[in-house]
């Protein structure tokens, strides 16, 4: 009986390769049908829905040219011919001179005496302040600016209550940004801001007591 034992395990060995070949079948090293890999240009072209993910960052978006002067540049195009002053105000592209129907007038006070009488009406526009070799009209007083205000004619529309355009040369006050401000009536105006005048009205400049009065002449009424 012992004898046979080795026997019978030598045989069984010499099946088993048959037995685990006819039970499971070799497999194949390699899969049958490769999986489809993804065409080469979504590795390019950073397709999200791609299924090959790559590192590559998006293309930054060009940065379009400004044209706009910059400080340096809109200086030089502001300097006074001969000088090295540089304008702080430019008329705007609305500026006009007023009609003939509106003879503006300036009368410079100081307390009860008339100084000065400016014809306004023969210029579009004003700069006041004490930098004699640029403005209009020179303010003496020494809390004004160099460049202090402007004052400028505008055309400007607007529309009635049926929708109407309608427009007019209208008179109008801007603060340089100066230092000690500028006043209409006693209150100070916003500086860099167009601000309308009407005849009557008292403009001051600084500190300065001096009154800048502006005026229409009455309009003459129409003959029956």
């Amino acid at each position: 009986m012992t004898a046979d034992i080795p026997a019978a395990a030598a045989t069984t060995a010499s099946l088993l390769p048959h037995l685990v070949a006819h039970n499971h079948p070799p497999q194949p090293r390699f899969p049958s049908a490769p999986m489809p890999l993804s065409p080469p240009k979504d590795a390019f072209t950073g397709d999200p829905t791609s299924s090959v993910l790559t590192n590559t960052p998006p293309e930054a978006e060009k940065q379009k040219p400004n044209y706009a002067p910059t400080g340096k540049l809109a200086a030089e195009t502001n300097t006074v011919a001969n000088t090295t002053i540089v304008l702080k105000y430019n008329e705007p592209p609305e500026a006009r001179l007023p009609p003939l129907s509106s003879p503006w007038r300036l009368y410079v006070f100081k307390g009860s005496d008339l100084l000065e009488t400016l014809p306004l009406h023969e210029r579009s526009c004003w700069l006041f302040g004490r930098e004699r070799a640029v403005v209009d009209f020179a303010t003496e007083h020494p809390s004004c600016s160099k460049q202090h205000a402007v004052l400028q004619f505008r055309y400007t529309e607007k529309k009635n209550e049926w929708g109407e355009r309608k427009g007019g040369v209208k008179l109008y006050v801007i603060d340089l940004e100066s230092a000690n401000g500028t006043r209409v009536n006693g209150e100070r105006v916003p500086e860099r801001q167009f601000f309308e005048l009407r005849s009557g009205d008292v403009v001051t400049f600084g500190d300065s007591t001096r009154e800048y009065v502006l005026m229409l002449p009455p309009k003459e009424e129409k003959k029956s």
